[in-house]
């Protein structure tokens, strides 16, 4: 079945979740007008439908191939990719004087939806630029963000974030790779790189003319741990100082990982510095590429979250067309005993409904976190803190739902949707991916109630769960949940110890985001009659089915959340495993 965008939710989700128009009141905003708003979305739409998506069958079955430490893309990635530089949509939220239009992030998180949603594989190459951009432009110096940011803004180059070490994994302070000062030369006060990275995601393809890496590595006498980790830049090809390229930098990838999903996105193992001629450029201050490497983070976890939702919304719509095709026995009870399409029974109904409540739960938290980062950068008090804490659940909640929606897609379509064929065993392999990597959802628990929580001693997390609470008068089931998170909050800042809180991270961190969800899910409710069309009619029964059965599940695990760690470690290790 052809691709088709989920648009008029996307710009009801930027209305009344991101708060478009308030954010338009402002100078750096104004450009975000009704009309433009409403033209990147049909236009993403349109593009993504015409552009990215008919490649994405092909590109799994084909994926990106790996010789003598070149990567080829699958037919037609190529041209599609230009056509995605020409038409501008790299550019939508990037800085205006870098080439950007200056856009909020909201209309970007518009732009990655479709993309992804057309193609999750395809979709991934423009989330790491996003990132590397993000990193130059807040920590670069003018020097670097003159002879970069232009090129990566337009996507004529693109970004890459090289942080994994194959005995390093999360743990990013445990890293090796080397970056030692030249001291004289033509390049005196650059860095010679060397090191190892793996899974790093477009490491190396034929898309454009130059990838520039962003390198964590450790200089000579560097404290140990994170705190003595920099950030570098290093580009495949050096450039000239008019801008031109010059010679190819000693960075290569050295293989591609053969992966469940995800086949068109090279995941490569870098190899930096193999003939001692790997030269970076230090970005900000020795030592401080935490600061750096936490913007990249923090953008791309929300455009991971994203991708929870963009394989969500395919999934959602490959099995909503095969249900109204799939004819197959007679409604239950019925007097007529024909066939009728499978939509017609019961419980395809149900998982029809659930996939629709998720997906639109998880763009509505998409869109309301990306309005508040938006906020945060106008210095709208109290925004930059709650996005803070908005990042772990749209990450980590997000990317759980696009493998649960994913599953019950295959499941809709029974037995043919374990065969290659229909696509819908494309989605849940590639889901699978989105929960473990930019940190894994049980790391982005742990930064709830460790680092997030410890804002204004709780206070911080505590005030969403109260005015999420005070706001769901007319939705008891949520106001509930609301204040039992509250609680939990309150408990886990003062008395749990920190091996309780961290037992108890997973199941919170959960009842926090459908606590969030359900509030915005609510909120377009109440606005759909308002939108009218096919919204007002499909809107309430959707926030409903979410607010009556998604948010008493999550209720259901404050016990979990609250349980502590005893039991976790009433078995030793060898007895855990069995």
């Amino acid at each position: 079945m052809s691709f088709t965008p989920a648009t008029a939710d996307q710009i009801f989700a930027l209305k009344i979740n991101a708060g478009i128009a308030e954010l338009a009141e402002s100078p750096r905003f104004a450009d975000a007008t009704d009309d433009v708003v409403e033209a990147i979305a049909q236009g993403i739409g349109a593009f993504a439908a015409g552009h990215f998506a008919p490649l994405s069958q092909s590109g799994d079955r084909v994926g990106a191939c790996f010789a003598d430490g070149v990567v080829t893309l699958p037919p037609g990635y190529v041209e599609a990719y230009l056509a995605y530089v020409k038409a501008g949509w790299n550019a939508v939220a990037a800085p205006a004087e870098f080439g950007g239009q200056g856009l909020p992030s909201a209309l970007a998180a518009c732009v990655m939806e479709n993309l992804g949603s057309a193609n999750l594989a395809f979709g991934l190459m423009p989330v790491l630029t996003v990132g590397a951009i993000d990193a130059l432009h807040h920590h670069g110096s003018a020097e670097q963000q003159t002879m970069y940011l232009a090129k990566l803004v337009s996507g004529e180059w693109a970004g890459t974030m090289n942080l994994t070490e194959p005995q390093a994994g999360s743990d990013v302070g445990a890293l090796r790779t080397v970056a030692t000062m030249i001291g004289e030369g033509e390049n005196a006060g650059k860095y010679m790189i060397r090191g190892t990275k793996i899974f790093i995601t477009w490491g190396e393809h034929n898309l454009t003319r130059n990838i520039i890496h962003l390198v964590l590595a450790r200089v000579p006498g560097a404290p140990e741990g994170s705190r003595g980790i920099s950030l570098f830049i290093v580009p495949k090809f050096h450039v000239l100082a008019d801008g031109s390229l010059g010679t190819r930098n000693d960075v290569k990838s050295v293989s591609i990982e053969h992966k469940l999903g995800l086949h068109a996105s090279p995941t490569c193992v870098m190899s930096y510095g193999d003939e001692g001629a790997c030269i970076g450029e230090l970005i900000g201050a020795p030592n401080e590429g935490l600061k750096a490497m936490f913007t990249m983070m923090n953008s791309a976890r929300i455009n991971v979250g994203n991708q929870g939702l963009q394989v969500a919304q395919a999934a959602l719509g490959m099995a909503a067309h095969y249900a109204r095709e799939r004819v197959q026995s007679a409604r239950a009870g019925a007097a007529d005993c024909r066939p009728v399409p499978i939509v017609e029974h019961p419980d395809v109904r149900r998982m029809l409904l659930r996939m629709r409540a998720l997906t639109e739960g998880a763009r509505a938290l998409l869109y309301y976190t990306a309005g508040m980062v938006d906020r945060g950068v106008l210095g709208i008090e109290g925004a930059a803190a709650r996005a803070d804490v908005l990042v772990p659940l749209v990450k980590a909640w997000n990317t759980d739902i696009g493998c649960e929606v994913a599953s019950l897609g295959v499941q809709i379509h029974g037995g043919m949707g374990y065969i290659e064929e229909t696509g819908a065993a494309r989605h849940y392999r590639d889901a699978r991916i989105t929960p473990i990597y930019e940190g894994t959802n049980g790391i982005q628990a742990a930064d709830l109630v460790t680092r997030k929580l410890g804002y204004a001693g709780g206070g911080v997390v505590i005030a969403l769960f109260e005015e999420i609470a005070a706001d769901a008068g007319d939705a008891p089931t949520l106001a509930a949940l609301a204040r039992d998170c509250a609680g939990i909050a309150r408990w886990m800042a003062q008395d749990a110890s920190l091996d309780d809180k961290l037992a108890g991270s997973v199941p919170f961190c959960t009842m926090s985001a459908v606590a969030v969800a359900g509030w915005q899910l609510l909120r377009q409710s109440r606005a759909a009659a308002a939108e009218g069309g096919t919204i007002a009619a499909t809107k309430p029964v959707v926030a409903r089915y979410f607010l009556e059965h998604i948010v008493p599940e999550a209720a259901g695990l404050k016990p979990a959340a609250m349980a502590g760690a005893a039991l976790l470690y009433a078995l030793d290790a060898e007895a855990l495993a069995g």
